[in-house]
């Protein structure tokens, strides 16, 4: 892992000569944060060694780097899934590249199914906590100190800072959100009825398919974390049958703007 590591960070820095500070995940519906990089370069993923390529609908697929307000930041327009079939390794490889590219924060956003009440389709989420329910860890296996340590301190997977700092932004803002446990399914089915209730049971709010490995790996090599979730289903009796792939991408496009000017303003305050 290290060597092809430190091969994939040396190509992007030879394509790029960059160093961000900021990297940002964007998930299903989201990648139109791009618009407010100013950009200086792009790397499709297939271009780059030992990336894996998005195959999932609304996930673009490239590396972005640029400035957003007076930051450097690369973001990854589309996240990779172990659903999808990659290994955990694989899909949390570009969180260890951003980290020796430079990064010292990481934003992840995401979309899931709510099953707190006062949550509704297009509520943003300030990930406060997650349970890690997904049937393989990516740091399973031997341990390499040069990423951090063999057992992982999840004491503060979330910024408590960086959530202050958003609660901030959204209230000067106008922008409502919410604090929420997001809890991590394999996927790719979406959740029966019982299964959204299981989730309320174990003490999570919202669920979803992506996000804890990548959280994981990042507190692994402590890089600060923050997580965003739009809730684009709700798992009750009422909605349950309406959710799909289709409406999930419309619900995270109407929440969009206040998302993106909540990573923008956290990018440039923080």
């Amino acid at each position: 892992m290290w060597e092809k590591v430190q091969e994939t960070v040396d190509f992007i820095l030879e394509k790029t000569q960059f160093t961000p500070e900021y990297g940002v995940i964007l998930g299903s519906g989201l990648g139109s944060f791009t618009n407010d990089i100013d950009v200086e370069y792009v790397l499709d993923y297939a271009s780059i060694p030992n990336f894996p390529v998005s195959t999932v609908q609304g996930h673009k697929g490239a590396l972005v780097f640029g400035e957003v307000g007076g930051k450097n930041v690369v973001a990854m327009q589309g996240r990779f899934h172990y659903y999808e079939g990659y290994s955990m390794q694989e899909v949390t490889f570009p969180v260890r590249v951003m980290k020796y590219l430079g990064v010292k924060k990481l934003i992840v956003s995401n979309a899931s199914g709510g099953v707190n009440t006062s949550y509704k389709v297009g509520s943003i989420v300030c990930i406060t906590d997650h349970i890690n329910m997904m049937p393989e860890h990516p740091l399973r296996g031997k341990n390499d100190e040069r990423f951090g340590p063999r057992f992982v301190n999840m004491s503060e997977p979330y910024s408590k800072a960086m959530i202050s700092k958003v609660k901030q932004i959204a209230n000067e803002n106008d922008i409502t959100v919410h604090d929420g446990v997001y809890l991590g399914l394999q996927g790719p089915t979406f959740e029966t009825l019982h299964e959204y209730k299981m989730v309320k049971i174990l003490g999570a709010d919202c669920v979803g398919m992506s996000t804890v490995p990548e959280v994981i790996v990042a507190r692994h090599m402590e890089l600060e974390t923050f997580g965003l979730s739009v809730i684009t289903d709700m798992g009750d009796e009422e909605n349950i049958e309406e959710v799909n792939h289709a409406e999930v991408l419309k619900a995270a496009q109407q929440a969009e703007p206040h998302v993106r000017k909540l990573i923008r303003e956290l990018i440039h305050q923080y």
